[in-house]
């Protein structure tokens, strides 16, 4: 018994032993062996709020985006108000007897009903063709920033630009998102439809 104890507290000394003797020595030649150079990154973040409120790009989807929204309402308004006028016209001719025969009744209740699903479908189709452009749009936007990045960020010599949404914290002094949307809007020429 006492010589597997004295065994094993050998061996425990000899780990401890060869611990400390790694621990002390020196890196061996990491700064001048070629094949692991130690590289300093650099590294600046923008605030992506910021560059969709100053862009002029998002602003101009933004606007256009609005301006369709408001197109859509404008044309749901417009089709719900039809609708409600032709339904209480029916009521009011259905109250004063003014359907002689059912097949009338049946006619503007079929007229009612088609109204009903052209608006629907016409409603339908602005509301895809909307998602559509923004989606286009989106696409368009995200192009221009991500190409305009690659650019900068070479141009500058930064190894890494990050979202600011993206981390906890960076100190303001690496903030380039001024620079990021005086160069964006630089860049962009607005182009007029026709």
């Amino acid at each position: 018994m006492n010589f597997l104890r004295h065994s094993v507290y050998l061996v425990l000394v000899a780990i401890m032993t060869l611990l400390a003797v790694a621990c002390n020595q020196k890196p061996q030649k990491a700064a001048t062996n070629p094949a692991a150079p130690i590289e300093k990154l650099t590294i600046r973040y923008v605030d992506e709020d910021s560059i969709m409120s100053r862009y002029n790009l998002a602003k101009d989807i933004n606007e256009a985006m609005f301006r369709r929204q408001n197109q859509f309402d404008a044309a749901q308004q417009q089709r719900g108000n039809e609708i409600n006028k032709f339904s209480n016209a029916m009521q009011q001719k259905y109250k004063n007897n003014g359907y002689l025969t059912e097949e009338s009744f049946n006619a503007d209740q079929s007229k009612l009903q088609k109204m009903q699903n052209d608006a629907q479908t016409y409603l339908g189709n602005l509301q895809q063709s909307i998602q559509n452009e923004l989606n286009q749009s989106q696409i368009q936007l995200l192009d221009s920033i991500n190409n305009f990045m690659k650019e900068y960020a070479k141009k500058k010599g930064y190894d890494l630009v990050l979202r600011k949404s993206a981390t906890l914290y960076i100190d303001p002094k690496y903030d380039v998102t001024d620079d990021v949307v005086d160069g964006l809007n630089k860049r962009y020429t607005k182009v007029e439809k026709k």
